[in-house]
């Protein structure tokens, strides 16, 4: 396994400065970029450490990816995928879940009218349950947030472990995150 860490010159910390990791990545990438090279070998190895350090960028700026990347690093395995919901969060995952229902359902009567002008008379509605999409999405942005906060604090002092309870905390807050941007993307059509 590629350690995305030792590609970037970065240390492994379960946080990372996004603008020096940005940094880090356009000095590297712009010294190994392929059209720096005419001759098609070494252009075909430039290729291959260009794209090495794009994946690399994209694995470390992403907090669940870095974690999961710096726990398989750790420990040789990847964090298990069977996990309770983390406790700090079994609240949001109950409203995600209470919101998403009748907005689905508003969705799929919505999505199925064909009538221009009955979908307009269901804009006022579309709009408050977007309201309450938003307000939701603020809610987790904030979790997320304190999740990066965490992480912060972790750099210093770290058990696998405790990364993986805050991996899995990642991952279910994006996997909310996306569900309710699909959402509001559908409600503002």
């Amino acid at each position: 396994m590629t350690d995305a860490f030792a590609l970037l010159e970065k240390p492994r910390q379960p946080w990372l400065e996004e603008a020096a990791l940005k940094e880090n990545f356009l000095n590297r990438s712009a010294a190994t970029h392929p059209d720096k090279f005419s001759d098609p070998a070494q252009k075909a190895g430039a290729s291959d450490r260009f794209a090495a350090l794009n994946t690399a960028h994209d694995t470390l700026r992403d907090p669940k990816l870095r974690l999961r990347h710096l726990i398989e690093l750790e420990t040789g395995a990847p964090p298990a995928d069977v996990h309770d919901i983390p406790p700090d969060t079994a609240e949001l995952f109950l409203a995600v879940g209470q919101l998403l229902r009748p907005v689905d359902a508003f969705l799929t009567e919505r999505e199925a009218q064909t009538s221009p002008l009955l979908r307009a008379q269901s804009y006022p509605a579309a709009l408050d349950w977007l309201e309450q999409v938003n307000t939701l999405l603020a809610t987790l942005n904030e979790q997320l947030a304190d999740a990066e906060a965490t992480l912060q604090k972790m750099n210093d002092n770290w058990t696998a472990a405790e990364l993986e309870s805050v991996y899995h905390q990642f991952s279910y807050l994006q996997k909310w995150r996306a569900q309710l941007n699909d959402r509001a993307l559908r409600l503002g059509q």
